[in-house]
């Protein structure tokens, strides 16, 4: 049909993840994170890095935190 909605048959790739020892997790954005307690919060950059250590000030993104007492 001329006026279908077109589907683009090609499913959207998918994101790229980097673990990083002793560092943030890396992953290939834009992105959107559900916190612990159902909040959900958002970035469109094209990488951004999570903290695990959870000493971030900007918690869930990592503020490099974790390098004052690595």
């Amino acid at each position: 049909m001329p006026n279908a909605p077109s589907e683009d048959p090609r499913p959207d790739p998918p994101r790229r993840v980097t673990m990083r020892r002793r560092g943030p997790i890396l992953v290939d954005g834009p992105v959107e994170v559900e916190l612990e307690d159902g909040t959900t919060v958002s970035s469109d950059r094209f990488r951004v890095a999570l903290c695990t250590c959870r000493r971030s000030r900007r918690y869930p993104w990592c503020d490099t935190s974790h390098r004052d007492r690595a």
